[in-house]
């Protein structure tokens, strides 16, 4: 053997990519090898060949050569792993064979492969037996020695001269050889001499070093939801599972150097790695080209038979022309003639489809195939941000569907290219800081409280905390807690195991199509909450496999828009009218109900934006957005295009010169004369990434294509390549006549706008769409709502602020009733009708059996209702759920008389429905001889109680508020509404008294070790969040509880058109409004009938002795008589309280209850 030549390979190893078990990066895998002087090395990750293209490449790049393997669960004689290594393509191919047999098996048991399976599937692989947890070295332990010889055997026929007796020598931490390999090997190697089978040494990595051992058990207690401390057997690893040199190999096995020898032998046997592939797509037409001319042609005529012409016909025409040979010169007519079938296919079945996203809203040729909605002439969208010439890489059209039928869509593609060729992406998630804190400190065992304030000290930037070396050095709370032993051991294991991937899920949008099964081009994986497969390969490697992605996103707004239609369509009017009758546009013929064809220049919509009235409205409902709207006073499309580009982090900065330029506060500062009408529609500023293209195009000369390429480097940063185009920038503006200095003024300038310069095709689409749904706003109001309400039918607190939202805008909302609603939220005379399926805990399904069973006869009684719905289909806690929203009142006003005889309904229902299906049902049928049950006596809820039952079904006060009843006292205390002090607090901060209903409230620790708390309240008027320091909170925790009215001394801060407060006292409501004082209550009763009633209520009422005489006044009943009203006073020293009024208003025959 030559004096250099490896003595040793690694064939059995686990990279991060054995999820929550291996803990080696592949990109640290190959180094390792080529730093133990190992020309090749395996990776063989648990059942998964997640890695097998990127270790590859990775392996190559650091001149190793790649194996590709996979150790994989054989449930033969006994279940256990062994080791599959690629020799060649066929192999390979086999190995993805292998791979589709773990996972996409019909009974979705644990990944496994059968004997049979191995068998099948045996060619062009190499075979380790797995070592003592292999099934053949469990057999041998089990002492079932014939049994593992006939098991050797058969896999020796299915793998001839390609089987290895595979050997592994690891010592626990005291020296000692691991029992089950010890006590298994020399079965093992009297099977191998017997049937003359070769023999293989490996040691099984999962770490890169020793010093790794106890984190990476922590890790594999995180997998195993196990603890580091339990005792000993637990441990199925040592801390000899480390990437070991050759030399410590040979040393191992230097009674066996056949063993040794055979690793060398089996890497020269499998020279073959993974390759990237040029991009795949099955084939659309026979002749690609020639169809998506013709297509785009008849397309482009469509679409400008309709639309107005922002150029030329020629221009369009001269534009087209060049695109398409862009497209065929790349080789891509294929990839848009599949995205705009399936689109076509979309809107043709009435799925919404959104007017574009990202960059290919750029392209004629997208919207001449109603790919994208959005004439990319009209608003100066370039192609070349698209699909650069200049720059070779696949087109990527990203696609929003509507939310809720986007899988038909995928369903589609699966149907006419074939299931076995579509699949989606594999993604993974990594454990990073702060959840390995937290993973680690349930494994140690440590307190969730302390284990939490630790994870809460790792900094967030940006989206993701920092590492944990970086918490440690720049916090100095983590490293003052790091001084307790068990903190510094917590901290160092998750800063070791931090960055390694914890879980597998899919792309939430993304999907490949091939034009073969996709198992013979990637090894596929199952989600186990998807039954459609999945690629191994993430999105950047499933891409240089060849395979293509087209995203199907799923998009809100979409639905919301849809629903809004369809509802205005339901009312019996198309889009273009309103409720009023008024036409808004004269639409073309045929697009009637098309969003996408209402006109953009609607004034209504554009006063909705400058007054900032954009709740629910796409893209513009935060605080800061409403408050740039109220700033920039758009007039135009333009400007909400421009407001989508500047509301980000960096370019926000110049929101305020570019309202003040629009409004003529500042005039429009020229970078140079030349740019002028570039910057003209941005107000001299550089928004859009599309601008700094164009800007390189028109001073310094490039093309399109090479601006595109400068842009990229400008925006990466690229050091290198912006050496190399500085120079040309500034010569290419010399021959344009421009100063040099100059020049490399506006280059400077560039470079900085392009770091976070935005795309314009993007920015303009979603622009169109947040227009679309204010224009709806703005002309369809209660429809739009309603559709709002519809898409976040089971998120109670948007549904709160919705509701409110409506209430400001005057649009009345009916409460929930089993006789008008329906399961979701709709629209009648004007008003909302609350779905019934928006109450908590009550599914729309379930609802609809009742709207089914109504039809167009509304129910009569309680007993009608449980005749006709089977209300055990329907659900014991719904029905209670319907009972406390008063959703029974048409049918009895007794919420509390409802919700007592819900269980004698419902087996009187289920009793009706078994009598009707087994035709024992008289003549009448439907169960009528089958005597109901007797009502069930129960007081009425008193107001309070009514409306508590009310916010436990529906999530907040739909019908009244608590503080309903104590207005009239708390305007005498000067206690003001959220909608007044919001009002007041435009004008600056000020100091106010709210009342409030407590809903929530969460008490934190401040650095200096106080307690404070954000409580949540209400008012009649709206949702609120006050901030409570610890002297208040001490003083007024027991007032602080949900259900509590208070009322509070705040410090109002004013926050766009929201407040910040700060509560500077707290008082219980009783108190304020018996301080408040009291004047005079009138009784108005129907008739004399209810005298007796109120007389023992005012008994019952004046028997109250600690009520102060403030708070104590006379009372009148009020009895109409004829047309006149009578005043009788009948007692002058009565409690005027707000539970004596809720008392005596809850009296048979009491109309009213009024405090004058």
């Amino acid at each position: 053997m030559p004096e250099n030549a490896p003595r040793f390979i690694h064939l059995r190893t686990h990279s991060e990519h054995s999820l929550l078990e291996g803990a080696v990066p592949v990109k640290k895998l190959a180094e390792l090898a080529a730093q133990n002087a190992m020309p090749a090395v395996a990776l063989t990750d648990s059942n998964a060949l997640f890695a097998a293209l990127e270790f590859s490449v990775k392996a190559q790049d650091a001149g190793v050569q790649p194996i590709i393997g996979c150790q994989v669960t054989l449930a033969a004689e006994a279940t256990g792993p062994v080791v599959l290594l690629a020799q060649n393509q066929a192999g390979w191919l086999n190995l993805m064979a292998l791979s589709t047999c773990l996972y996409l098996r019909d009974d979705h048991a644990l990944p496994h492969v059968t004997a049979e399976e191995l068998e099948t599937h045996a060619e062009g692989l190499i075979c380790l037996t797995g070592g003592a947890g292999g099934p053949l070295g469990q057999l041998v332990l089990q002492g079932r020695l014939p049994e593992a010889r006939a098991l050797a055997q058969r896999l020796a026929a299915a793998f001839p001269t390609r089987l290895y007796v595979e050997l592994q020598r690891h010592h626990d931490a005291e020296g000692q050889p691991v029992p089950e390999e010890a006590g298994s090997e020399g079965g093992m190697i009297d099977i191998a001499y017997a049937l003359d089978l070769p023999l293989v040494a490996t040691n099984d990595v999962y770490f890169p070093k020793p010093d790794l051992f106890d984190a990476h058990d922590a890790l594999i207690c995180i997998s195993e939801r196990a603890y580091v401390d339990q005792s000993a057997p637990r441990r199925r690893l040592t801390p000899q599972h480390y990437f070991k040199s050759q030399a410590e190999m040979a040393t191992l096995f230097a009674d066996l150097p056949e063993a040794i020898q055979n690793t060398v032998e089996i890497a020269r046997r499998c020279a073959f790695a993974v390759k990237r592939h040029k991009p795949i797509l099955p084939r659309f037409a026979d002749d690609e080209v020639e169809e998506l001319r013709r297509q785009a042609w008849d397309g482009l005529r469509a679409r400008l038979a309709v639309i107005p012409h922002a150029a030329p016909v020629a221009e369009y025409e001269e534009r087209l022309r060049f695109e398409l040979g862009i497209i065929e010169q790349m080789g891509f007519p294929g990839y848009f003639l599949i995205v705009a079938d399936f689109i076509k296919w979309a809107k043709e079945h009435g799925i919404p489809v959104g007017p574009g996203r990202g960059s290919g809203a750029g392209s004629l040729v997208a919207y001449a195939l109603t790919i994208t909605d959005l004439d990319p002439i009209r608003y100066s969208l370039l192609f070349e941000r698209f699909l650069n010439p200049e720059r070779v890489s696949m087109p990527d059209f990203d696609i929003d569907f509507c939310m809720d039928r986007r899988e038909e869509v995928i369903q589609y593609v699966q149907e006419k290219y074939g299931r076995d060729k579509v699949g989606q992406i594999i993604t993974f998630g990594a454990l990073l800081s702060k959840a390995a804190v937290r993973d680690v400190g349930r494994v140690l065992q440590l307190p969730f409280g302390q284990v939490d304030r630790l994870s809460k000290m790792i900094p967030v930037e940006g989206v993701k905390p920092v590492s944990v070396t970086k918490a440690l050095a720049d916090e100095p709370r983590l490293r003052e807690a790091a001084r307790e032993e068990v903190v510094a051991r917590l901290l160092d294991y998750a800063a070791k195991i931090e960055g390694l991937l914890r879980n597998a899920s899919t792309h939430a949008a993304g999907v490949v199509i091939g034009d073969r099964p996709l198992h013979r081009l990637v090894p596929l994986y199952r989600d186990p909450a998807s039954d459609m497969p999945a690629t191994q390969f993430n999105m950047k490697w499933v891409e240089q496999a060849g395979l293509v992605k087209f995203d199907f996103l799923g998009l809100k707004t979409l639905t919301v828009i849809q629903n809004a239609v369809d509802l205005i369509n339901a009312g019996g009017r198309p889009l273009h009218v309103a409720a009023d009758g008024r036409v808004l546009y004269e639409p073309a013929k045929g697009a009637e109900n098309q969003i996408n064809a209402i006109p953009l220049d609607d004034k209504p919509s554009y006063e909705l934006f400058a007054s900032a009235r954009t709740v629910a409205v796409f893209q513009v409902e935060s605080s800061g957005m409403m408050d740039a709207l109220r700033r920039m006073k758009p007039t135009c499309i333009e400007d909400i295009v421009a407001l989508v580009a500047l509301y980000r982090p960096g370019p926000m900065e110049n929101i305020p010169t570019y309202c003040e330029v629009k409004n003529g506060l500042k005039p429009l500062e020229s970078i140079h004369p030349t740019i002028d009408h570039i910057l003209a529609e941005t107000q001299g500023i550089i928004v859009y990434q599309e601008q700094v293209m164009q800007i390189a195009q028109v001073m310094a000369g490039y093309s399109l294509g090479g601006a595109d390429l400068l842009r990229r480097a400008m925006g990466k940063k690229i050091a290198e390549e912006m050496a190399k185009e500085r120079p040309k920038f500034v010569d290419g503006c010399a021959a344009q006549g421009i100063d040099k200095k100059k020049a490399g003024e506006v280059f400077d300038l560039l470079e900085k706008f392009a770091n976070y310069g935005f795309n314009k095709s993007h920015a303009a689409a979603y622009a169109v769409v947040s227009y679309q749904t204010a224009w709806l706003k703005a002309n369809h109001p209660v429809e739009f709502m309603a559709a709002v309400m519809n898409c976040d039918i089971h998120l109670t607190d948007k549904l709160a602020v919705y509701k409110r939202e409506a209430d400001r805008m005057g649009i009345e909302t009916v409460p929930p009733c089993v006789n008008r609603a329906e399961a979701a939220f709709s629209v009648r005379d004007g008003r909302i009708l609350y779905a019934l399926g928006a109450l908590k805990g009550v599914g729309v399904e379930a609802m609809n059996l009742i709207v089914q069973a109504r039809g167009d006869r509304p129910f009569v009684d309680l007993h009608d209702f449980a005749r006709r719905v089977d209300m055990r289909r329907v659900g014991k806690r719904p029905l209670e759920m319907l009972a406390r929203a008063g959703a029974f009142d048409a049918l009895e006003p007794n919420r509390a008389r409802v919700l007592k005889s819900l269980d004698g309904l419902v087996a009187w229902s289920a009793a009706v429905q078994e009598a009707a299906a087994s035709s024992q049902s008289s003549l009448f049928g439907e169960g009528e001889d089958l005597p109901p049950p007797r009502p069930v006596a129960a007081p009425v809820w008193m107001p309070a109680e009514k409306l508590a039952e009310e916010h436990a079904a529906v999530g907040f006060y739909l019908s009244g508020h608590p503080l309903d009843d104590y207005q009239p006292a708390l305007r005498r205390k000067g206690v003001q509404t959220l909608a007044e002090v919001t009002q007041a607090a435009q004008d600056g901060a000020l100091v106010a008294q709210l009342a409030g209903t407590v809903a929530h409230r969460q008490e934190k620790k401040s650095a200096r070790g106080t307690r404070f708390a954000f409580v949540g309240l209400s008012d009649p008027t709206g949702l609120y969040e006050v901030t409570v320091f610890s002297d208040t909170l001490d003083a007024h925790r027991q007032h602080l509880e949900p259900g509590e009215n208070v009322v509070l001394q705040v410090q109002v801060e004013p926050s766009g058109d929201q407040v910040k407060l700060l509560a500077r006292a707290v008082m219980p409501l009783d108190q304020a409004v018996a301080d408040a004082g009291a004047s005079r209550l009138a009784v108005e009763i129907a008739g004399l009938d209810a005298v007796p009633a109120v007389a023992e209520a005012l008994s019952r009422i004046q028997a109250e002795v600690n009520v102060p005489a403030r708070a104590r006044g006379p009372i009148a009943l009020r009895l109409k008589d004829g047309a006149d009203l009578v005043d009788i006073e009948i007692a002058g020293d009565v409690p005027l309280t707000t539970p004596a009024r809720q008392a005596l208003r809850v009296i048979p025959g009491v109309l009213e209850v009024l405090e004058e």
